[in-house]
């Protein structure tokens, strides 16, 4: 009998243990829910912040397309962002102060203007030489 009493209170004490356990166990799954419904809701809010960057680009540079980056950015949303970064370098490439920045002087505009008079009045002799 004196075998059976120690099996009796380790039995005893082993179902008082797993009883803590699995209260311990609750505890750390609310504390897990809790980790994980904060972090889904940062990243919910990080992904609203982070989409409107390219229309705050154009708003700071005066961007003449500032409406059509302010749609597009939420468009992104719906596509995961993969739009998000040609967004981005379209904000990025318009400056007030020098345009789009594909020319690169004043001088080659109207080097290139003065081609374009030669051309059009070359093609105009052409017209009126083919005519008669």
């Amino acid at each position: 009998m004196p075998a059976s009493c120690a099996y009796c209170q380790s039995r005893v004490s082993f179902e008082l243990l797993c009883h803590a356990d699995q209260e311990d166990l609750k505890v750390l799954e609310y504390v897990a829910l809790g980790v994980f419904i904060f972090v889904a809701v940062v990243m919910f809010y990080a992904i609203i912040a982070i989409h409107d960057i390219p229309y705050e680009i154009a708003v700071r540079r005066n961007h003449p397309h500032q409406d059509v980056l302010h749609v597009a950015g939420w468009v992104s949303l719906f596509t995961l962002h993969a739009i998000w970064p040609f967004l981005w370098i379209w904000a990025m490439l318009y400056r007030e102060d020098r345009g789009w920045g594909m020319s690169t002087s004043d001088g080659d505009g109207a080097l290139l203007g003065d081609r374009l008079e030669a051309i059009e009045s070359r093609l105009a002799k052409l017209e009126t030489g083919e005519g008669e």
